[in-house]
């Protein structure tokens, strides 16, 4: 049988050879404090101090909170527009009297087709050479790109959005015309 190694600790309990982190003294457990009820009834209004108009915020080391901000009632791209002002990252402009322009480019490629190339992989097996056929297939896919500029108080900003349809380049420039109307008013 094999004997614990010797504690210089005083205790009756062995050190484990591998801790060399083991305490050198035994630290006495000090009583844990006193805690609180669960439920812990509220102070009644009275006896709250009354707020004086130069007292800080309620919780002490924090400011009151920004007033909220307008709504947005639009966003293009990165741009957000509200009832009174334009919200883009490079800062808030004004809406009235803000100019608006949108243009697209268009760009067509061409590339081997999802489908092909998993039957080429897959007849590869079965029909070595002739499944390599199937990579020949090609697609067309279309992209646009719709540059909508902004310029209001001297300052421009131009926002770039990606469209893969028509369909999405329309509503774009349907949103781009609704914000004219309210640049307008």
């Amino acid at each position: 049988m094999v004997e614990p190694p010797f504690d210089h600790t005083g205790s009756d309990e062995p050190t484990p050879p591998h801790d060399p982190w083991a305490a050198t003294e035994r630290v006495p457990s000090a009583p844990l404090p006193p805690t609180l009820p669960l439920t812990t009834p509220m102070p009644a209004a009275a006896s709250l101090p009354a707020a004086s108009p130069a007292a800080p915020y309620p919780y002490p080391g924090l400011t009151r909170p920004a007033p909220t901000p307008e709504p947005v009632i639009l966003n293009i791209g990165e741009i957000q527009v509200t009832s009174s002002t334009i919200r883009t990252p490079i800062g808030e402009l004004p809406l009235r009297g803000s100019q608006w322009h949108a243009t697209d480019a268009w760009t067509s490629e061409q590339k081997i087709p999802t489908w092909a190339i998993v039957l080429a992989v897959v007849g590869f097996f079965c029909l070595t050479f002739f499944s390599l056929l199937f990579l020949l297939a090609k697609e067309t896919v279309h992209r646009a790109v719709v540059n909508v500029q902004v310029t209001s108080g001297g300052v421009q900003y131009l926002a770039r959005i990606p469209a893969t349809d028509p369909a999405q380049v329309q509503h774009i420039y349907q949103q781009v015309n609704y914000v004219r109307s309210l640049a307008g008013m």
